[in-house]
């Protein structure tokens, strides 16, 4: 079994989101998250350059070929080995739902926060419940994980330095746009959760949370008044 790489970037590809590492004269083809895409992206890595993976190694008789799943760090790679225990959610669906940190997808699990799992690409309502029936209380640590791209430390003055929050906004935007947002729409949203929370500001979980407890609300109102 294949459980790590280190090699260097051949392609690197958006749609759908991978990498083709090389290493010993050979291109290994490994599927990302788009949460790992994107924290490529924002570090700025490029064709060319080192990397290493963290990998799930997937095959069996039903799929012969082998599927690698690439991970920068260990402790993502063990929270999607616990979501494909999930009823229902095997490599491929669990891979292609994971558009937000890990850490954002596991506090929403252990707060039982369906609505959202339910914005994950092809998981549903039912799929969401399920979710949270089989790993609640079992990924807390997990969620208290920070995203690599939002440095656990602030600015000498103690404030978070502009530049960061930008970065936070910016990748919550890009996670609404994979979510089926337009882009202009996404902007909106976030503008308006940091209006209304500006705190919320310094940190993507949080900023992603604001976004989506506003539409509840939202929901909610339009609801009470049928």
């Amino acid at each position: 079994m294949i459980s790590y790489i280190k090699g260097t970037i051949h392609r690197l590809e958006r749609e759908p989101a991978k990498a083709v590492v090389l290493t010993g004269g050979i291109g290994y083809d490994v599927q990302l998250p788009v949460f790992v895409y994107d924290s490529l992206t924002g570090r700025g890595v490029r064709v060319g350059e080192e990397i290493e993976f963290e990998l799930y190694y997937h095959v069996t008789e039903r799929q012969p070929k082998p599927q690698l799943v690439g991970f920068l760090h260990e402790s993502e790679r063990s929270f999607f080995e616990q979501l494909i225990q999930v009823e229902g959610i095997g490599p491929a669906k669990a891979a292609a739902a994971l558009v937000f940190p890990v850490s954002a997808i596991a506090g929403a699990i252990e707060n039982g926060d369906t609505g959202l799992l339910n914005q994950l690409p092809g998981i549903g309502s039912r799929a969401a419940q399920k979710i949270v029936a089989t790993l609640q209380g079992k990924v807390a640590a997990t969620a208290l994980l920070r995203d690599e791209r939002v440095p656990a430390t602030n600015g000498s003055n103690g404030t978070t330095p502009v530049s960061q929050i930008a970065s936070v906004q910016s990748e919550v935007v890009e996670a609404l746009v994979a979510l089926g947002y337009r882009p202009a729409e996404a902007k909106e949203q976030v503008d308006g959760a940091v209006r209304r929370n500006p705190d919320a500001a310094e940190d993507a979980q949080s900023l992603m949370r604001e976004v989506f407890r506003a539409q509840a609300a939202t929901r909610a109102a339009f609801t009470s008044g049928d």
